[in-house]
């Protein structure tokens, strides 16, 4: 789920709800403007309202990062492939019975606007105030949550990292010598579509000298990327944020350490398509010889569509009395906490750094041996914490071994996902009519 709450919260910062104005309301005397398809994808259709509409999302939100803007023609080009892009994978979770249910979805929204720090009444009163309809933004989340798991699905359960594979990560000490140093880093990638002729891909190339050589005479790397980027990350200006070295595609980690900040890598070639590299900033270095572990346990109380937060609150703050009378966490947390460490008396056993989320690992840190928080509110719910123990040490063969899968893992998810829409888009029928008038 931590994946999916992701996907979702990046949703939300790529289209600015909550703190960005959304597109004026048209007003009930003003005419309405003529629409029309333009693309159609397999059986469906998009219009040129919904292209337009997201187009002046992408604008703020290219606005609030300062990203010089494209021309608007390229901008629009550009989101209609994206909303091409989206369209495809919504019509695969049909055809494979995938789907989102109301209770999931209503269970998404509530953490959205938790991680908001809002109740979610005040959340759909915060979107109506921006001129944004609940019922809409409450199936384009359910949209989001469907593309979520078909990335899951048709990606990222069937990438398989072998024994061996682990073995020489291990044993790579520059893998692990790059310690908490962490790189941000922007790419554009043009991407080759499925069995590219020699032609497409010698004009791809082209393009991608063209982009260069425009970033050497001084264009913005983020404005470009918005304008010609086929990432998802495109109209974010390419941006993947600050990242370990051995957490960015391996494509990618092999030459960043070689650049200086600010400077951008030769041409890439991948089976994805070309990509153009920036090192944008660089932090850290100092690296990490033992790991501080903390023994923890909890009582979760969630909310939900009969527990109210303030409900949630206040039966957490009776229980937080209970034991500072002397009652005993151990059985209160088998009677009432709703996690599946209730059993064992609320016990999470040894936590390690990332373990649990932000929220929680806050206040947990911040609690000395035997000290009891006050109730705490996380995306699960409202939480009693209390420190058992702490202990720094080396981590154990088998987590650097866990940990090792992991971070193989996110280094081919993204380009096994771009691989996948390539696939997956050149095996739709797409018709575009954008330029038609």
């Amino acid at each position: 789920m931590t994946l999916l709450l992701r996907t979702l919260v990046l949703f939300l910062c790529s289209v600015g709800l909550v703190s960005a104005q959304s597109p004026q309301r048209q007003t009930n005397n003003a005419p309405l403007p003529a629409d029309r398809i333009v693309a159609v994808v397999n059986d469906e259709v998009i219009t040129l309202h919904e292209l337009r509409t997201r187009l002046e999302l992408a604008l703020q939100q290219l606005q609030r990062q300062g990203t010089p803007l494209p021309a608007r023609d390229v901008l629009e080009r550009q989101m209609l492939e994206r909303l091409v892009m989206d369209k495809v994978q919504l019509q695969h979770a049909r055809d494979i019975g995938l789907r989102i249910d109301d209770t999931q979805l209503d269970q998404a929204l509530q953490r959205i606007a938790a991680s908001n720090k809002m109740s979610l009444t005040q959340f759909r009163e915060a979107l109506q105030k921006d001129g944004i309809a609940f019922v809409k933004f409450r199936e384009e989340i359910r949209e989001e949550m469907v593309i979520a798991r078909v990335r899951e699905r048709e990606v990222e359960n069937k990438i398989v990292i072998s024994e061996g594979e682990i073995d020489n990560y291990l044993s790579d000490d520059s893998a692990k010598g790059s310690g908490r140093e962490e790189y941000e880093v922007a790419h554009i990638l043009l991407r080759t579509p499925e069995s590219a002729s020699p032609e497409q891909i010698q004009r791809l190339k082209a393009k991608a000298d063209q982009i260069f050589d425009r970033i050497g005479k001084g264009d913005d790397f983020s404005q470009l990327a918005a304008s010609f980027s086929d990432a998802p990350d495109g109209l974010q200006g390419g941006n993947l944020g600050l990242r370990q070295l051995n957490r960015l595609p391996a494509i990618f980690s092999e030459i960043v350490v070689k650049l200086n900040v600010g400077e951008v890598a030769p041409i890439l070639r991948s089976p994805n398509g070309f990509h153009i590299v920036k090192l944008v900033s660089k932090r850290g270095g100092a690296v990490a010889t033992a790991v501080q572990q903390t023994h923890v346990r909890h009582i979760l109380i969630k909310v939900n569509e009969v527990v109210s937060e303030s409900d949630a609150k206040h039966k957490l703050t009776g229980l937080y009395e209970r034991i500072k009378n002397g009652f005993s966490f151990a059985e209160l947390a088998k009677l009432f906490s709703q996690d599946g460490s209730a059993s064992k008396g609320g016990d999470l056993g040894w936590i390690y750094p990332g373990d649990t989320v932000p929220e929680f690992e806050r206040v947990m840190n911040q609690l000395q041996p035997g000290e009891l928080s006050q109730p705490i509110q996380s995306p699960f719910g409202y939480h009693l914490i209390e420190v058992l123990e702490r202990r720094v040490q080396d981590a154990s063969a088998d987590r650097q071994r866990s940990a090792a899968r992991q971070v193989l893992r996110e280094r081919k998810m993204d380009e096994a996902y771009q691989d996948w829409l390539r696939q997956a888009r050149d095996r739709a029928y797409v018709e575009l009519r954008l330029e038609e008038r």
